[in-house]
């Protein structure tokens, strides 16, 4: 019994300090930049379901039709826009030509029934930022694309956390 419990001490200690090790491997990284860009893409899309019989779900689907994008800089207002800023400082495109009744037709497949085209918006944030040894551009979430706008109007340098994994920024403050 004493060297079971011995052994489930020593496994137990050994993982621990596994999860310890591989917790500081995966720590998030900060970088420190005073070039960057933060972008917002704002997107107009028509989309359209196609209903084929109503007791099989997997008998609906999607399909997308034109669209228009946008892309706002540092909460500069961009050319050619449409409307705004919204509540969230967004501008946005032009909207796309609605698809047509053909279009609509030619998309439809035999049994299916569709419904009216729906404009759909979607926003998109990244932040492109450069360093002394690389320049990147990483995707974000919209409180990190609003933090960055304000330091960049206020000329500040940014303080970014990424992800461990280094595949986005998750984090941004304004250097002091």
């Amino acid at each position: 019994m004493a060297k079971n419990h011995r052994f489930l001490l020593a496994f137990t200690g050994l993982v621990v300090s596994l999860l310890v090790s591989c917790d500081r491997l995966a720590a998030d990284l900060q970088i420190t930049t005073d070039r960057y860009e933060a972008r917002a893409i704002t997107t107009y899309t028509w989309q359209v379901e196609y209903q084929g019989q109503a007791d099989i779900p997997k008998a609906l689907r999607q399909e997308s039709f034109e669209s228009a994008s946008l892309v706002n800089s540092n909460g500069v207002q961009p050319e050619a826009v449409s409307s705004g800023p919204d509540d969230k400082g967004l501008w946005w495109p032009q909207l796309p030509p609605k698809p047509t009744v053909e279009v609509l037709e030619a998309s439809q497949r035999q049994g299916e029934r569709r419904s009216a085209p729906e404009l759909v918006k979607s926003a998109s944030y990244e932040i492109g930022f450069a360093t002394a040894a690389a320049t990147q551009t990483l995707p974000t979430g919209y409180a990190v694309y609003r933090q960055a706008v304000k330091a960049k109007a206020a000329d500040q340098a940014l303080i970014l956390t990424l992800d461990p994994s280094q595949t986005s920024v998750i984090k941004a403050e304004p250097a002091q």
